[in-house]
């Protein structure tokens, strides 16, 4: 009897082909979609453009894959889950002067955690996505999670807290081909989707507007004005809210000034927002929260400690020098080699070794140059 897997399906390309290699290797194939958002608009006159994800076309898309590929498929829907856990630490992360991640949250919380409930409950031992990353199991029996061979494609960044054991479960057929194949197979297939484009945007936020988002949301005490300062305090300006401000954003101040002047700092507490030079945000490290490592709970685990890593503090990053240390079980500090850019409280930061993710966490906050 060949394997089950399940292989999470959105629509796209990525997931299309991924579950048609599977197929091909001789995989027991389920297709799962997961409703995530709501098929309407997120805010009246806003139309959902091609490029999103999640609505009733994607779905469709992907039932018509499992039709020409003969596998069964299911949508279940997860938007209770998906309101609470992704879009609800969205809008805190903001009203509390940080910048999430809402992709790295949604493969934690969501794809990753309810997938593999979904799994058991259907006697399913392994799962799959459409991810571009590898995993391979070393000779002391770890599973080690690495970039994809298309570095351009590569999304091990968002994956950076699986553990051992959903890695020793978990399919990544993507890693080790490009996106050009990947269209290439699609088309060889004769699958409808071969030329969809990419989704670019967070799905619950189909027109970009992020602000507008937290505004609806949010409690009216908890979207206030407050002033812009400088590093001494002498007020520059004001704005309307601390969600429409990250660390290290030049454009969009609103204030004159003879040279660039860049967010250096939020301050939820009262309101205000701290700019300077340059030359003022630049850090030397930073501070993570909520840190986990790929080896955990392996008999052999990884020595990190004051080890020579490269950082990534966000997704698009070319990765920093630094060394790495743990300073308890969920938090670490980071030191650059050399000075660095500024970092952003609430991003991803992961750690890497050559391709292999370590593991990563959250920044808390820079340390300062």
């Amino acid at each position: 009897m060949s394997k089950r897997v399940i292989v999470a399906m959105s629509g796209g390309v990525d997931s299309s082909v991924a579950a048609a290699i599977l197929r091909e290797q001789g995989y027991d194939v389920i297709g799962i979609a997961m409703r995530l958002t709501p098929d309407a608009p997120a805010s009246p006159g806003v139309v959902r453009r091609r490029g999103t994800c999640c609505s009733h076309e994607d779905f469709e898309d992907a039932r018509r894959v499992a039709e020409r590929l003969n596998f069964p498929f299911y949508v279940v829907d997860l938007r209770e889950e998906f309101g609470s856990r992704v879009i609800g630490n969205f809008v805190s992360e903001y009203l509390h002067g940080r910048t999430p991640n809402p992709c790295v949250m949604c493969n934690r919380e969501i794809k990753f955690d309810r997938l593999w409930q979904r799994a058991r409950a259907l006697g399913v031992e392994t799962i799959a996505t459409g991810h571009y990353a590898r995993i391979e199991q070393d000779s002391s029996g770890r599973h080690r999670l690495l970039r994809a061979t298309d570095e351009s494609k590569d999304q091990s960044y968002f994956l950076f807290t699986l553990t051992q054991r959903e890695l020793a479960r978990t399919l990544f057929p993507l890693g080790r081909i490009s996106k050009a194949e990947v269209r290439m197979r699609a088309r060889e297939l004769g699958l409808a989707n071969a030329e969809k484009p990419e989704s670019q945007e967070i799905c619950f936020v189909p027109d970009n507007d992020y602000g507008r988002l937290v505004e609806q949301m949010a409690k009216p005490d908890q979207v206030r004005p407050g002033p812009i300062v400088d590093k001494a305090g002498h007020q520059l300006g004001n704005h309307q809210g601390i969600h429409l401000f990250t660390v290290g954003q030049r454009r969009g101040l609103g204030i004159a000034s003879t040279e660039p002047l860049y967010v250096r700092e939020i301050r939820p507490a009262t309101r205000e927002i701290v700019v300077g030079r340059r030359a003022e945000i630049m850090a030397r490290g930073l501070i993570a929260r909520s840190v986990s490592l790929t080896g955990a709970g392996h008999e052999a685990p990884v020595q990190v400690n004051d080890e020579p890593i490269e950082v990534k503090i966000r997704y698009r990053h070319p990765g920093i020098p630094a060394t790495l240390r743990l300073t308890s079980n969920d938090r670490a500090e980071v030191r650059f080699v050399e000075g660095g850019p500024a970092v952003t409280p609430g991003q991803a930061c992961v750690f890497y070794r050559g391709n292999e993710v370590l593991g990563g966490g959250f920044i808390e906050r820079a340390i300062e140059a």
